[in-house]
């Protein structure tokens, strides 16, 4: 069998992971820079990265030009890679150029339970308990009970209140379905500033978890006024054994090393990739586990059940400012209950699985899952981010 870096490799090619437009498209990246000790903020021209960090030191100062995109397109840069380089770099080798996440001082939201689908899955865990043998008991009286109750409806809206008082009376209420169909949206924080890997790199799991799945979405980069810039692809890891236990664990269950993965690219909105064209994103997700397993699942933005900027304003306003910007998971509409190991148990993680998520107008983002444990450590914080600049002299 080959080792999941060999196979993850040979899935990473300038045709897999750039936007099938990406000739029409402003995709900013970022690069591990050895001989500079750190990051480059960079732009991709064609199969060309081109150094842009004497311009902007950041992707958060970037985000804030009202000419992001022109910069991107048309600046004068600095030193140029190959992305085919780039991208068949180890993205653990510090010796060796390679793509990071594309955001670094941006705060990363997320938000939960905006697919109904998605929705009622969550539900399962807490009924569950996080104990994937129950699951399948669990879906079918909730699929009874519901049925397509919650297709279409409006959060917050009348409709959705007189189905909040059909599942109260059925003993079905709960404080995912609350978020999901009340007034107000779940957003939390998923990860901490300068700790997500990007494409290539390794995914961590919790090595105590036995029920868990990647989570496919679209993430939207916002910069310090609340107006979306751009948007990336994202794999928001999910522990359904231990958020399933109590959703106070919601920290344990989302915030481990290297278990938020954003990338390829951020691209920039224009005329030609605009908010109504996020809104109509598919995403695409392939599974290849290390002993031949395949998965497929796909979702689309268009089945969200809110609006990409009511996600937005509930994330930032009056009520919370985020300075250096921030990027906002915008929810998954996958909920993998396909058995695995088990009839009943549904999917779960193996260790060596390559997990691709995909979009024809973003690009691939490619990672291997890994025992969080065992996962590259969180070494490069704010700190070490403003002392290579300020070495470099391009603060």
């Amino acid at each position: 069998m080959e080792p999941a870096t060999t196979r993850t490799r040979q899935t990473l090619t300038t045709g897999s992971v750039l936007p099938e437009d990406a000739d029409r498209a402003a995709l900013v990246a970022r690069v591990y820079d050895p001989e500079r000790g750190g990051p480059c903020v960079a732009a991709v021209r064609g199969e060309h990265v081109v150094d842009l960090t004497a311009l902007v030191p950041t992707v958060a100062d970037l985000m804030e030009l009202e000419d992001a995109t022109a910069v991107v397109r048309e600046a004068d840069g600095g030193r140029v890679w190959r992305l085919a380089e780039l991208i068949q770099a180890p993205a653990d080798r510090r010796e060796a150029p390679h793509l990071l996440s594309p955001v670094d001082l941006q705060v990363i939201k997320a938000a939960g339970v905006t697919f109904a689908r998605s929705l009622l899955e969550r539900v399962i865990e807490e009924r569950a308990g996080g104990d994937p043998a129950q699951a399948q008991r669990v879906r079918a009286r909730i699929g009874q009970a519901v049925g397509g109750a919650l297709d279409g409806i409006r959060p917050g809206s009348p409709e959705a209140g007189r189905v909040k008082e059909l599942l109260v009376a059925e003993g079905l209420w709960s404080q995912y379905l609350e978020v999901g169909i009340g007034p107000d949206p779940e957003v939390f924080t998923k990860a901490p500033v300068l700790s997500s890997v990007g494409t290539g790199a390794d995914i961590g799991v919790l090595g105590a978890s036995v029920w868990n799945n990647p989570e496919p979405e679209v993430a939207l980069v916002v910069d310090s006024r609340g107006r979306v810039r751009g948007a990336t692809l994202g794999n928001d890891v999910n522990l359904r054994d231990i958020e399933g236990r109590s959703a106070l664990l919601l920290s344990r269950a989302k915030d481990n090393n290297a278990s938020c993965a954003i990338g390829p690219f951020i691209r920039l909105l224009d005329e030609g990739f605009d908010l109504d064209t996020v809104r109509g994103l598919e995403v695409g997700l392939r599974i290849d586990g290390p002993d031949g397993y395949v998965l497929h699942g796909s979702s689309s933005m268009r089945e969200i059940s809110r609006d990409v900027l009511e996600l937005v304003a509930a994330t930032y306003g009056p009520h919370h400012q985020y300075p250096d910007g921030h990027v906002l998971f915008t929810g998954t509409l996958f909920a993998p209950t396909e058995d695995r190991r088990a009839p009943g148990e549904g999917f779960t993680h193996a260790y060596g699985d390559i997990v691709q998520i995909s979009s024809p107008r973003l690009g691939t983002l490619v990672n291997t899952v890994v025992p969080s444990e065992q996962a590259a450590p969180w070494t490069f914080g704010v700190r070490a981010l403003m002392r290579n600049l300020a070495q470099r002299g391009v603060l």
